[in-house]
Parts: structure tokens; sequence; C-alpha cells
């Protein structure tokens, strides 16, 4: 009687996967599914460092100018505004890293699951000998990721992947005048067709009770994004747009393209395009148009 209770149910897709799971084979992860575990074939021990965001290396990141005297926009918060101007090379090298692990998960099917994210990137003004080639802007960026798989079936071959609502803290760790930081609820939604993913991720601020570092912030970075993927073969290309949300002279927001495409191995050529305001928190009020190229081992897929 003991082994039949245990003996596993027929209509349990599960129960008739093989052991591996969770192999090699999904670790870094071509689909959604696999990203971020939605199904049972798709588990990976917990804590587990899995990839979050692209990790890539820009030896040449030019811009087409140079934010010399960082600083809020209006007189809200005066402390925050640089007196002396910065001497700044438009060309510097800049990096990112980005890391999750899942924490917990309600069960093996994907519905829900708490993961732990840190997303890092640097600019470093490496070809500037005259200021000992300091690194102008590093942002640290932890969240919180609630994520819930749907699989619910859309019009025109599309499906609805996952939910998920995040609590997000960025910052650049700088003291006054040069630090910024904010506090965000990140919902969002995640659609799917083939090899073309779409991300709808709308946004809401925590305001500080205290002094603010960026005032208006979403007025430049944006109260949402949507981000697409497109994988071509062994390319993968993605476009991530950003906006206010407002009209008039407060419509305002970015857009980022990024190609990654074949070298060797696991390692790609990496481009980065980017126009409009908040490239960095401490460029969050500041328009630019930057490119940047070199190479990446991971992507958005």
């Amino acid at each position: 009687m003991a082994a039949a209770a245990s003996t596993p149910r027929v209509d349990d897709p599960c129960s008739r996967l093989p052991e591996a799971s969770g192999s090699a084979r999904n670790y870094l992860g071509s689909t959604l599914s696999e990203r971020w575990e939605l199904s049972c074939r798709d588990q990976m021990p917990r804590f587990l460092p899995r990839p979050h965001r692209p990790v890539y290396l820009l030896p040449v990141s030019w811009t087409s100018r140079s934010n010399r005297s960082p600083g809020p926009a209006s007189s809200e918060s005066p402390d925050n505004g640089v007196v002396q101007a910065l001497d700044l090379d438009k060309n510097e090298a800049k990096f990112q890293i980005s890391l999750k692990s899942k924490i917990w998960a309600l069960d093996d099917h994907g519905t829900f699951s708490v993961w732990g994210a840190y997303t890092q990137n640097s600019r470093w003004q490496v070809y500037n000998g005259r200021e000992s080639r300091p690194f102008r802007e590093t942002n640290y960026e932890p969240e919180l990721i609630l994520t819930h798989g749907t699989d619910v079936g859309l019009p025109f071959g599309w499906k609805a992947s996952m939910v998920s609502l995040s609590f997000n803290h960025q910052s650049n760790g700088r003291a006054v005048p040069l630090s910024r930081s904010w506090n965000r609820l990140i919902g969002e939604l995640s659609l799917e067709r083939g090899e073309t993913t779409v991300s709808l991720r709308p946004w809401w601020r925590i305001l500080n009770t205290g002094s603010d570092d960026n005032p208006g912030i979403q007025d430049y970075a944006g109260r949402g994004e949507v981000l697409v993927t497109q994988k071509l073969g062994r390319h993968v290309l993605a476009l991530t747009a950003r906006h206010s949300l407002k009209g008039g002279d407060r419509s305002r927001g970015s857009a980022q393209l990024e190609w990654a495409f074949p070298i060797g191995g696991g390692l790609h050529g990496y481009l980065q395009l980017f126009s409009g305001y908040g490239e960095s928190l401490i460029d969050y009020n500041f328009r630019e148009s930057r490119i940047g190229l070199g190479v990446s081992v991971v992507e958005w897929r």
C-alpha cells in the first residue's frame, strides 16, 4: 500500500520528466520559461546564480556631449548641483554585470516564485589621463522580484507567459552633491511569440520622506518601459523604449538599441546605441546620444 501511495499520477506531466531537470541546457535560458523557471521541466536548484540582464564590456562608449555640470534642472534640491564643471572625455569604457537567484518557490510549476537580483554598471574615464582615469559613474541596482507563470494564449499566436512585481532600488553610492537614488515598484507583463518577446514594465516611484537627490526623475527617466527582443539565429536584437507618460514639455524619454552577434564559443560582439535622457543616474535629466562597441557573454533572450 505504501508503494502504491508514492506512485506519481499518470496525468501529472512533471511525473514523466527525467531526473536531470535543470541541466546545463537551460542554465543560461533561451526562453522566458527557462530564464524564470516557469514550468516543472525548467526548475533549477534554489540560490543558484543565473544571468539576469546582459553582461558586457564596452571599451568604446562615445557620447555626443558630456555632462560636465550634473545637477537638478530646478532649485528643488540645491545641494545636488555641481559648482565647478567636471573635466570629462567624450569617450569612456562601460561594463555591466547582472545576476539573479531564486530564493523561494511555491511549487515546481512556476506558480509563484521569489527572486533576488543585482545589476551593476560602470562608466570608466579610462582614456582621461588628465584626471587620473576615474570611474565617472557606477549604478547599483538590487531588486526583489515576485513572478507568476501564466501561459495564457492570445490572438495572432502570442502568449502571455509571465507577470511579476518587483521592489527595485537604484543608486550611485556617492555623497552630495553627486548622490542620486530612487526606489520603485515595477510591474511586468511578458509576452512571447516564437523568437520574439515583449515586456511591458510600468513603475511607481516610492518617494523619500526626506531630501530628494533627483527631483522629477520620472519626467526624464520615465514612468515605464517596453523591452522588445528578437532572436535571429545566434544574433539577438533588443529595443528598450522609456517615456515619462506625460505631454507637453514633460514629454521625455529614451530609446536604446542593442545588437549581439556571434564571434566564437559563448562570446558575442556587442553594439549599443542610446538616445535620450537617463543613460545613467547622474545623467537622469541630461539628454545625449551614445554609441558603444565591445563584447558580451550574456544577452537579452
